[in-house]
């Protein structure tokens, strides 16, 4: 099968940790390097934000990552990209017309309004994973929120005109069913975790000697709505533990951070800045180690669409608390393979730390039950699968062309 993923921000090459790079740029990698593995003929369309990219960039496992010109070749903020929308969706056209993808693969809702521009001359279809929701981002950040006016009409819009809709929970079920998207227009196929690099007994040079007899770990974008916050207020209630925050820029960049800034602030008007280490980006070849040298591992955002750091924890063996939003009511088995706790409540988040802290046995079990789950239902083999069932639903009643069979 020829598939055209279009992510206009997120790419398969980027550098994880920056404010705009996270879990979709693993998801559309990952997803990406399996289904080339398989065969599939895989093209990511991402958008040129630099000058010295060339058009097109190999991946190892066949695949290949081509730079769309869409506005100037510079990093821009996400949000700050709906303009340039319409000619990422002309060039996509203008591709397409000289080899045209049997299905599109849209990640993002900008990169869902460009795939459609680019798709509906040719009338291929479109399948549309959102990553986020506007409605969600509007009712938690509020006035902070600095998405474009538009994003709601068009993803509400975009949800009921494409071929499927890929959600990656079912939280996002309920959510899209509340913009007027019926459940038989959506299909469920959760993100995954690299099962061999994560993993129990990982080892790398460089991690960090503990300082305290517990370590706890939060890692992720460092930015606000990842709740680092709430687990520095916990960790004031904690004691006998120190708390590592993987994340952000380079350690060198941290200084002139405002979130990291903010969180150094916090800890220390907590009382707890000596058992708060903000480690910058961490190498991706270290995290598995990192994470094998927590007791726990936290996760406490405000909202999250669906968290890939809570599957990489388990993965690893380690035992997650987290708040109950969200995909994380998919991935964490409350009681089984971890806590969920009441989002933004640090008491909860201590309590459900101090509990666990205190049973090692109880932590051994939790870790590899995640473990189990994770091998059972979160690798990208099942999650590729998923993904080409749905791409197969999208074809049905659309004339298929002679290489798809």
């Amino acid at each position: 099968m020829r598939i055209a993923m279009v992510s206009e921000h997120a790419s398969p090459l980027a550098a994880l940790g920056g404010v705009d790079a996270g879990g979709q740029n693993v998801y559309v990698a990952r997803l990406t390097e399996e289904l080339a593995r398989r065969g599939h003929d895989v093209t990511v369309y991402t958008r040129r934000d630099s000058p010295d990219l060339p058009d097109r960039v190999p991946l190892p496992g066949g695949a290949v990552v081509e730079h769309v010109p869409a506005g100037p070749p510079e990093q821009i903020p996400k949000d700050a990209l709906f303009a340039h929308m319409p000619a990422f969706g002309a060039h996509l056209a203008r591709a397409w017309a000289r080899e045209r993808p049997d299905v599109v693969h849209a990640h993002f809702w900008m990169s869902g309004m460009a795939s459609q521009l680019g798709a509906s001359p040719h009338g291929i279809p479109l399948v549309q994973t959102f990553h986020a929701l506007g409605t969600v981002k509007r009712r938690h950040q509020k006035d902070a929120d600095t998405s474009p006016p538009e994003r709601i009409g068009i993803e509400r819009q975009i949800g009921r005109t494409c071929d499927r809709v890929l959600a990656t929970c079912t939280d996002e079920v309920h959510e899209l069913a509340a913009m007027g998207i019926p459940a038989r227009q959506v299909s469920v196929v959760p993100c995954g975790v690299d099962a061999g690099h994560f993993r129990p007994g990982a080892t790398a040079p460089g991690i960090p000697e503990r300082t305290r007899p517990h370590r706890l770990l939060a890692c992720g974008r460092l930015v606000p709505r990842k709740g680092y916050d709430l687990a520095i207020r916990a960790l004031a209630r904690v004691p006998g533990a120190e708390l590592l925050v993987a994340g952000g820029p380079p350690a060198d960049g941290l200084p002139a951070d405002p979130e990291a800034r903010r969180l150094l602030e916090l800890a220390g008007t907590e009382g707890v800045a000596d058992r708060v280490r903000l480690l910058g980006a961490v190498d991706p070849g270290r995290m598995p180690a990192l994470m094998g040298s927590a007791d726990l591992v936290l996760c406490t955002p405000v909202y999250e669409p669906f968290g890939i750091v809570p599957l990489e924890a388990m993965a690893c063996g380690v035992p997650v608390v987290a708040t109950d939003v969200g995909g994380h009511r998919d991935t964490v088995a409350d009681h089984a393979t971890g806590r969920l706790v009441t989002p933004g409540d640090p008491e909860a988040v201590a309590a459900a730390v101090r509990e666990l802290l205190a049973a090692d046995r109880q932590r051994r079990r939790y870790g590899r039950a995640g473990r189990t789950r994770v091998l059972n239902r979160f690798t990208w083999q099942r999650v590729a699968d998923g993904a080409e069932q749905v791409y197969r639903q999208a074809l049905v009643g659309r004339e298929v062309p002679s290489e798809v069979a």
